[in-house]
């Protein structure tokens, strides 16, 4: 089992920027964010490989977020910069515990989930 915690979500002017930060339980392979609005399904924003060398992102966030992981903290970060409105949700961090896997966009490819945490940008 690998318990996930996260925090640094909170309220934000649209424009600005958050890192949200999770740590893991123990070193975990590929670690993920995710997010989810009212009413709307959990959707991928972006996940990177056990040592770094790969990273995917949602086109929504291109150019806007960056993922990156401290294998020593057994912690992974997601900066967020230029926020929008439409960027409101509880973002979740996510890990696969199968060490041959590869990156997936796909919630349920996930073995491990945080409880969430809160970011909500106002305009």
């Amino acid at each position: 089992q690998v318990q996930l915690v996260e925090s640094g979500g909170g309220l934000v002017q649209a424009g600005g920027s958050l890192r949200l930060s999770c740590v893991a339980s123990r070193r975990s392979y590929i670690m993920g964010w995710f997010r989810q609005a009212p009413g709307k399904e959990r959707e991928f924003v972006a996940a990177i490989s056990r040592n770094s060398d790969t990273s995917h992102y949602a086109d929504f966030v291109k150019g806007r977020c960056t993922i990156s992981r401290d294998n020593a903290k057994n912690t992974v970060y997601l900066q967020m910069s230029s926020l929008k409105p439409e960027d409101t949700a509880v973002y979740y961090c996510a890990a696969d515990g199968n060490q041959a896997a590869t990156i997936s966009r796909w919630p349920n490819e996930y073995d491990y989930w945080g409880q969430g945490t809160q970011v909500t940008v106002s305009s």
